[in-house]
């Protein structure tokens, strides 16, 4: 034999085989079809049951026993392949409507794994019969199963449609199919009313089906994703757990969680609230449990006091699987080809199945009837010349002649005459002739019965309707999902009650928030009082009071910005350590964060955001670039190496800034000297700094302001903003603001404010005091200032804020403020 080479392109041979093969998964085992709503798997599995009498009426046989035959008859692979999908078929909270009837251990929604196959025994339920009614009658094709010995159904006749039903989840090569389970009653009472009215609009359809129905009920939020999917075969529905509030015997608000969203499992729900609860990105959660038993599901939240149930369950439904998001797929195979299909096709493609199931039945049916009568005719036809007939029969030599006799004689077919030789004596007595005239009268009816639905479509449309009828009063039961009209999540803003915050950050990288009301008014020259606990090693770095419903920007030293609620910062008390940041934002190794931005929702003149490094780098950039900030941060502003952002402030474009470094000097610009860039960019210099120094801080100012600078051995005083020159130009050294001096020590920081403000002063240990300004002097640039507050030989003001001051304080005459001029220097 001579060998032939056929060339061939790579190329051309390498997507020819893809396809080949890519289309084999997707119509031989990804994608059910959308005639019965089965994988080839599936349909095996209930035919090979089928095929042993395994029904619903008969006893339980052992699931190994079924996936034998399955593999060795229909289905070459794997056997814990067919199990897990037997195992899928008898679970009510997978199926809608069960199709297997399992004894035995077939997992449960924690996830637990079925028992093994040689242990667990299976049947079918009794709906399953009519996926298989008239399966025997040629209403389907049958095809060779896979070595060609056997025969196996294309698809089963079904009577009830699978694929909405129970739905159908599968991912072939380059797509996937995510059909939701819908409600027996509701579909097949739609279809009624298809049948009916075949021009019925989507609108019109939703009224009999509103949407899917999962087994393990849960809540359908909004009917907008369901019309989508409806409408044009892919839509996303969010699902969210079924939940009331209770109160425990100790007066205690409780959660209380009676059905969960479709697939989700519940142990690893419960594991994942805990985690969550544990690492406290969940607050307000003091105990959980499962209590779920026999009689249904039951997860137990209790919630520790004073919280608010509503924004608690709120964040579950946020961080956990409570609630959930359910991609609609309406994809199966028609004509043996994946098709994306809207709800009313699939109803049009199920009825037009319906419609040849009983046309080839009733043709099978009508053929077998016509031998029957043809058989009867010709016994009638016997009887009737009943003598002649048994003595032609009588007086032939053989079988064969008798047939050839009666044939000739009668004009009867060789089935006729076969049968009257085979008809027994008791049929020749008058009763038994009597019900043979009238049988063939009954079958003559239903001829005529038969073939008028042959001819009469209306005929096949009112059967399949009687059909689903009947099926709704057998099968029909209750909805489990329900649908809001809206999606009714809880706006946790409309929950949290106004009020002003310290939120503090402490140098480890500890976060929290606390009432201003924690901290009460002093007088000047106070003790002060603990505002927060820490470790030997760790020391309050940052402060700032902020409003709950403020839009908070928080600004790492390495320029990154994240965004924040400020009621979404833990809630603590003056005296506790707060919450680590990494465990809030996304912060490097060593990334700290330098400076929030308090910004209201109402804040639309605000136009840009400023910033200023240690090295007196400034940049602006507009407020809009920040209005979307993913959950790891966006770049404001790129550093030189060894530099690091130490401030950030909202401006108008049209404001004065203020520098002030840490050896005393200041500068005052306007802000038209600095444009606006890019977030990515480094800026310009703003202030120009003498050796060793740095800035501290920068400030946004207006005509009716003072400065406010203190200094970290507690000392401080405010200045008139008009006592610094307006400078014509960025980038010189600018003048003195402070005297800074082994008494006073360095500069902490300068701060803009009014006579209603009080200042927030806190030190490295966490003494924190509160003191109203306009009890603080306002003296000239070139001073060291008045005690502000007095502290211990190794103690040092680290971090100033302000207030907003709603009340008046009287001055203590006996407890005047010290003030140190120049010339109380020079006598010192």
């Amino acid at each position: 034999m001579t060998e032939q080479i056929v060339s061939s392109d790579i190329v051309s041979e390498m997507r020819d085989s893809y396809l080949e093969y890519a289309m084999s998964v997707i119509v031989g085992r990804a994608l059910p079809d959308v005639r019965d709503g089965l994988k080839p798997v599936h349909r095996r599995i209930l035919y090979a049951m089928h095929d042993q009498g395994n029904e619903h009426n008969k006893p339980y046989r052992k699931s190994a026993r079924v996936v034998g035959d399955v593999i060795g008859k229909y289905h070459p692979h794997g056997d814990s392949a067919v199990y897990d999908a037997i195992v899928r078929m008898t679970q009510d909270f997978s199926m809608r409507i069960p199709l297997v009837d399992g004894q035995g251990n077939f997992g449960s929604v924690d996830g637990d794994a079925a028992a093994a196959m040689r242990y667990t025994e299976i049947r079918m339920e009794k709906i399953t019969k009519d996926l298989l009614a008239d399966l025997e009658k040629e209403t389907v094709d049958f095809s060779p199963n896979y070595d060609g010995s056997l025969q196996e159904p294309t698809v089963l006749p079904s009577r009830i449609p699978n694929l909405l039903l129970n739905g159908s989840t599968g991912i072939a090569v380059g797509m996937a199919s995510n059909i939701p389970p819908h409600n027996l009653a509701e579909v097949m009472t739609a279809l009624i009313a298809y049948i009916d009215h075949e021009q019925m609009t989507l609108p019109q359809l939703m009224e009999y089906l509103p949407g899917p129905d999962f087994p393990t009920g849960g809540m359908i939020m909004g009917k907008q994703g369901i019309y989508e999917a409806y409408q044009k075969g892919r839509g996303i529905i969010s699902i969210r757990a079924k939940s009331h509030f209770e109160k425990d015997k100790n007066g205690r608000d409780c959660i209380i969680i009676t059905e969960l969203p479709y697939m989700v499992n519940k142990a690893l729900l419960l594991e994942k609230i805990a985690n969550l609860v544990r690492e406290k990105r969940l607050e307000g959660i003091s105990d959980l449990r499962d209590e779920s038993d026999r009689k249904g599901m039951r997860i137990y939240i209790q919630l520790k006091r004073d919280e608010h149930p509503e924004v608690v369950l709120t964040n579950l439904f946020k961080h956990t699987a409570l609630q959930s998001s359910f991609g609609i797929i309406m994809l199966a195979i028609v004509d043996q080809q994946p098709k994306i299909l809207p709800i009313l096709q699939v109803f049009q493609l199920f009825i037009q199945h319906r419609i040849e199931v009983i046309t080839r039945r009733t043709k099978f049916e009508l053929k077998q009837a016509q031998a029957k009568a043809h058989i009867l005719e010709g016994l009638t036809i016997a009887l009737d010349d009943l003598d002649a007939v048994i003595e032609k029969i009588k007086t032939a030599e053989n079988g064969g002649q008798a047939k050839e006799r009666l044939i000739q004689e009668y004009g009867l077919s060789k089935e006729q005459a076969q049968a009257i030789l085979e008809m027994k004596l008791q049929r020749l007595t008058g009763l038994e002739q009597e019900k043979i005239r009238k049988e063939l009268a009954v079958i003559q009816e239903l001829i005529e019965k038969l073939t008028a639905i042959l001819n009469e479509k209306a005929l096949v449309k009112k059967i399949i309707r009687d059909e689903f009828t009947e099926i709704v009063e057998q099968y029909g039961d209750p909805r489990r999902t329900s649908i809001e009209e809206t999606d009714s999540t809880i706006d946790i803003e409309d929950l949290i009650k106004q009020e002003d915050m310290v939120v503090t950050i402490s140098h480890e990288g500890y976060i929290k928030r606390c009432a201003v009301a924690e901290f009460r008014t002093q007088r000047k020259g106070g003790s002060g009082r603990l505002g927060m606990s820490t470790k030997d090693e760790d020391f309050v770095e940052e402060i700032m009071v902020a409003s709950t419903h403020d839009f908070m920007l928080i600004f790492t030293t390495e320029g990154r910005i994240f965004s924040k609620k400020i009621y979404q910062i833990p809630l603590a008390l003056p005296t506790s350590r707060g919450k680590a940041v990494i465990n809030l934002l996304p912060l490097g190794e060593n990334e700290k964060i330098c400076a929030y931005l308090n910004v209201p929702q109402d804040a639309t003149e605000t136009k840009y955001i400023t910033m200023c490094t240690r090295y007196g780098i400034c940049k602006k950039i507009h407020l809009l670039d920040c209005s979307k900030i993913r959950s790891s941060g966006i770049r404001g502003i790129t550093l030189k190496e060894g530099d690091r952002l130490i401030s950030a402030q909202l401006s108008m474009g049209e404001q004065d800034l203020f520098f002030a470094t840490r050896q005393g000097q200041s500068l005052r610009v306007h802000e038209s000297k600095i444009r606006a860039m890019g977030r990515t960019a480094q800026g310009v210099i703003g202030i120009r700094l003498n050796a060793g120094d740095e800035v501290v801080s920068m400030e946004i100012l207006s005509e009716t302001q003072r400065i406010l600078t203190v200094t970290e051995n507690g000392y401080g005083k405010t200045t008139h903003v008009d006592s610094y020159p307006l400078s014509q130009n960025r980038g010189n050294k600018g003048v003195r603001n402070i005297q800074t001096s082994e008494r006073n020590g360095f500069v902490v920081g300068s701060i803009a404010v009014d006579q209603s403000f009080q200042l927030l002063m806190i030190t490295q240990k966490g003494k924190l005091i509160r003191i109203a300004t306009d009890k603080i002097p306002t003296i000239g640039r070139n001073t060291q200032g008045v005690r502000l507050i007095r502290l211990k030989e190794d103690e040092k003001v680290i971090g100033i804020a302000t207030v907003f001051s709603t009340e008046e304080e009287e001055l203590d005459p006996s407890d005047a403020l010290e003030e140190t001029t120049e010339e109380s220097l020079a006598n010192d």
